[in-house]
């Protein structure tokens, strides 16, 4: 597993955008990358549930949950099986719940809070289309690194320096 560092990733590749600072690290990698993989929701995490079902390593999921603080788009279940199946790590504009679990499990996590309360499952959502938040659009196919210290996109996959 690569440790990124997100300062000397921005020193060493100046062109990445940088999300603006409203996320907080829940999972137990401090730091993650990988190709993104994005999913559009409000208040509903069914797209995510199918998603983590699905082969993800070297991949991360974006999740615009629209910055809800009404439900959380993952809980430990969900987490659990994207850990299970190779994925990096999720990237979420909105809440997760469960977290003292999520803490220790091997994935990347970062959200904008917590929140108790499930979603309901409506199969509304759109997968593998462009969102934006915290400044900066995102699409998939781009490449997302986060760490402790933010959280950035590039349209190239990036290596740390040496």
């Amino acid at each position: 597993m690569t440790q990124y560092l997100t300062p000397d990733l921005c020193d060493e590749y100046p062109e990445v955008e940088v999300l603006e600072p409203m996320f907080s690290n829940y999972g137990a990698r401090e730091s993650f990358g990988g190709e993104v993989v994005t999913i559009k929701c409000h208040e509903d995490n069914s797209l995510v549930k199918e998603n983590v079902d699905k082969p993800g390593t070297g991949k991360v999921m974006v999740v615009d949950g629209g910055g809800s603080m009404r439900a959380a788009l993952l809980g430990d279940m969900l987490a659990e099986k994207a850990a299970k199946n190779g994925w990096e790590g999720l990237v979420i504009y909105g809440c997760i719940r469960d977290v003292d679990i999520i803490m220790e499990t091997n994935l990347g996590v970062q959200a904008l809070a917590t929140n108790p309360r499930k979603t309901e499952k409506k199969g509304i959502g759109e997968i593998n289309v462009p969102v934006k938040f915290a400044g900066v659009e995102i699409k998939p196919g781009q490449f997302i690194y986060a760490d402790n210290n933010g959280i950035i996109v590039s349209d190239k996959a990036l290596s740390m320096p040496s």
